[in-house]
């Protein structure tokens, strides 16, 4: 019977969808992610005799790697980046060449070595997923490129790094000058989907996309992001995975067409992994007296709780919520790839049935379900009451399909209880950048983590 409603919900849904394009508006504020322009205040640390040797010993395949707006010939974006072959091949980040592989038409790739030379770039593959992209400096026949020039080897994956090791992470940070920072190697960030390595260390944009030496000037990560209001936390990809890229795609041909439908390809691959990894992984708990709320296991997810406060006027309440730490970085106005869910839970009985209901209701109402953009159409949204074991809910499903990453949605799921007049809960779930399919299968998920706690069901 629940899997038959969310059918129809779904269904119309995305039926609606069609025609549910409006007036286009900002999107919302992303999740903590890559933005090679974004200032920072970190500062580096003093650099020692080893930082010194490494830069000098691997300056020469250490490269800028910039964005150019054809019309104009003005700098759109910045990164680094670091030859991997001898013939020129270059690794940076996914993100810092990311308007050039959705619009070629309006943009071009340059690079600059640290002795002030420069020439073009051809893209021959990216990864999203890992945010990583292996481009190609153009050979302009006249003895130029990069050839020649050597290649950074990466660190054997049979010889890990222990916490606390100094490694060195390189760059052009703020398109100042190329510089080295020293940190530490922490391990693999907890709790993330796919395996991202902490590094206490200052990484500042325009570094993004550059290597992370070891001792031995082997690659271990590429730089790719730092935690925003935080000193010297930041992420690097690890360097199997660069490596991974450049032995399927040392010998790919260049990407001249818009890359929507690659991008498309690795995003839909992505969610299906995603989702079956959620789904197989049982509720836990809430510990809540009267309802069971969906809270989930903690394996690739935060979850942060907080009680009453002292101006409720009355009104007692619990408050959960749960997201993945790190999106997929598409363009500049969209990130996709993540799953946040929430609720609410609320006891009335010191204001009485009416007060309560105007502010239950109220809360419901102040949920933002977001608006038509530049990415995705206006959500188009399908409301029905349903019955959980004999706990009635109101449930409300919102797709918002992508304009250009065709069978790709994002999932917005309201919930409230409406089985008392002075209790309730009220729940939220956001699934980004995933398939019809999946989102049925998140919907029905969800809801059915709710029901009565066994206390509630003999009273």
């Amino acid at each position: 019977m629940l899997k038959s409603c969310l059918k129809s919900l779904l269904g119309a849904a995305l039926a609606g969808l069609a025609i549910a394009a409006g007036a286009q508006s900002p999107p919302p504020a992303p999740v903590a992610a890559p933005n090679p322009q974004q200032p920072q205040a970190q500062q580096p640390p003093t650099v020692s005799a080893s930082a010194r040797r490494l830069y000098e010993r691997s300056k020469g395949q250490l490269l800028q790697i910039r964005t150019l707006l054809k019309t104009q010939d003005s700098q759109a974006s910045v990164g680094s980046g670091f030859l991997v072959s001898n013939d020129g091949h270059i690794v940076t980040n996914y993100h810092v060449i990311s308007q050039f592989a959705l619009e070629p038409d309006s943009y071009r790739l340059r690079y600059a070595t640290t002795d002030g030379q420069g020439g073009a770039l051809e893209l021959l593959d990216f990864d999203a997923r890992r945010d990583l992209a292996l481009l190609r400096a153009v050979d302009d026949g006249k003895g130029g490129g990069l050839k020649g020039r050597g290649a950074l080897g990466f660190r054997p994956q049979n010889q890990p790094l222990a916490k606390g090791e100094r490694i060195y992470s390189m760059g052009n940070p703020h398109d100042v000058a190329f510089a080295v920072v020293e940190g530490n190697y922490n391990g693999l960030v907890e709790r993330s989907f796919d395996p991202l390595i902490y590094y206490a260390g200052g990484i500042n944009p325009g570094m993004s996309g550059g290597p992370v030496l070891d001792e031995d000037g082997l690659v271990v990560g590429v730089n790719v992001s730092t935690l925003l209001f935080a000193q010297q936390v930041s992420f690097l990809v690890p360097g199997e995975f660069a490596e991974s890229l450049v032995k399927r795609s040392l010998a790919a041909k260049p990407i001249r067409s818009a890359a929507w439908g690659r991008l498309r390809d690795q995003l839909t691959r992505y969610q299906d992994e995603l989702v079956t990894r959620f789904l197989a992984a049982p509720w836990e708990s809430a510990n809540h007296d009267r309802y069971r709320l969906p809270v989930p296991k903690q394996d690739f997810m935060r979850c942060w709780g907080r009680g009453t406060s002292a101006d409720t006027k009355g009104l007692d309440f619990e408050r959960s919520q749960c997201r993945m730490d790190h999106a997929l970085f598409v363009s500049g106005n969209l990130q996709t790839g993540w799953l946040d869910m929430s609720h609410e839970a609320y006891d009335g009985a010191k204001l009485g049935a009416l007060r309560f209901a105007r502010q239950y209701s109220g809360s419901f109402r102040n949920e933002r379900l977001g608006a038509a953009d530049k990415s995705r159409t206006a959500p188009y949204c399908k409301e029905q009451f349903v019955d959980r074991d004999g706990l009635p809910l109101r449930a409300v499903v919102c797709l918002r399909a992508y304009r250009k990453l065709d069978g790709l949605h994002d999932l917005s799921i309201l919930v409230t209880t409406v089985d008392s007049p002075t209790e309730g809960a009220l729940g939220r779930f956001d699934a980004r950048g995933v398939s019809f399919d999946n989102a049925l299968k998140l919907a029905a998920h969800y809801l059915e983590g709710f029901a009565w706690t066994n206390s509630s069901k003999t009273k």
